[in-house]
This record gives structure tokens, C-alpha cells and sequence, in this order.
């Protein structure tokens, strides 16, 4: 079990990733909650239920994509995680994008989307600026579509989001079958 940084020393399980290794799609999050601390896979909380819907609607199943964070441990009390933080996790994220070779990876709010745009040399100013477009990018030497979106968790707070996140999961869907990735 990695001991790399200080999240360890509270965690319950890490947080590796789930699903398809198999598949083109990949799901970016931020960090573990509560929820995913407790059973060591991402995304099971209400969050997670948001992004079970989300998937549905673009024809997809948990089952068919691979989801993980940039951070495999929950930061203390849900705090964004820290840069060096990310900086200490990420060479697993690196592995897991190198192993799975995806196609098309969505990243799931600012802290993954900021990285993920490092890693390519695009410029990342906000995650309101930056979602809801497709970013044809080399990353770890593959040619793969990157396509940045809110956290489901701002869903829960702001029905603005939701139906920003509605839409842009159908435009998913839309670039899915384009790409012929659907399954």
C-alpha cells in the first residue's frame, strides 16, 4: 500500500479506479469522499448515483468505462487535494492512462482537468471556461480526446450545474458515437 504522502495515514481503503481496462473511455475525478473511503472504488456516493445516470443517458454502464481519481486517498474532510499531493499520486494515473491506452477521457472537474491540460501544454484558466469542449491532444504518446466537464458533486449543489453536466454528458454521447467508442 503506497505511503508516498501524508493521505495515507487516514485513509480507510485507497482508491485505485473500477471498471472495463479493456475500454477507450476513461472517467477522471478528483479525490476519494466518505463514501469511497469506506469501500475503496470511486464514485459510490451521491455523486456517484449523479454519475450513474449521467453514463445511462450516453448508453453507457459503470461497467463499460474505467473511473479514478488523480488522487487515490480522501483528503481530510473533502479539502481539494494538495499540489504536491498530486504531484506524489499522479505517476499511478499515469500508469493507469498508459496501461488502458484510452481514446477518450473525460475529466471530471477542475483538479483533473488542470492536470490532465498540464500533461498536454494546454492552457487551463477555469473549469467553467474549459468544460463542454473536446481537446484533441497527445498524452503520454497517444492521440486521445480529452473532454473536460464539472464534478458531479457541483450537480448536487447548483441546479445550474446539473443541467450544464445534463448537456454536456449528451454531447458526450454525440462524440462517443462519432468516434464509434459506444460500447
Amino acid at each position: 500500500m503506497c505511503t508516498k504522502c501524508d493521505l495515507h495515514k487516514k485513509r480507510t481503503k485507497a482508491v485505485p479506479g473500477i471498471g472495463n481496462s479493456e475500454t477507450k473511455i476513461v472517467l477522471i475525478g478528483e479525490a476519494p469522499g466518505k463514501s469511497e473511503d469506506l469501500k475503496g472504488e470511486p464514485f459510490v456516493g451521491s455523486a456517484g448515483k449523479f454519475l450513474d445516470e449521467l453514463l445511462t443517458k450516453t448508453g453507457l454502464k459503470r461497467e463499460d468505462v474505467f473511473i479514478t481519481n488523480i488522487v487515490k486517498c480522501r483528503p481530510p474532510e473533502n479539502r481539494d487535494p494538495l499540489p504536491k499531493e498530486i504531484e506524489t499520486c499522479t505517476p499511478y494515473l499515469n500508469r493507469q492512462i498508459g496501461i488502458i491506452q484510452p481514446k477518450f477521457i473525460i475529466t471530471l472537474g477542475k483538479h483533473s482537468t488542470s492536470y490532465i491540460f498540464s500533461r498536454t501544454n494546454l492552457q487551463f484558466r477555469s473549469i467553467t471556461q474549459t468544460r463542454g469542449k473536446t481537446c484533441e491532444v497527445s498524452l503520454l504518446g497517444m492521440k486521445i480526446t480529452v473532454f473536460p466537464t464539472f464534478h458531479p458533486a457541483a450537480a448536487l449543489y447548483s441546479a445550474e450545474y446539473k443541467a450544464q453536466l445534463e448537456k454536456d454528458f449528451q454531447q458526450i454521447g454525440t462524440e462517443l458515437s462519432k468516434r464509434n467508442l459506444e460500447k
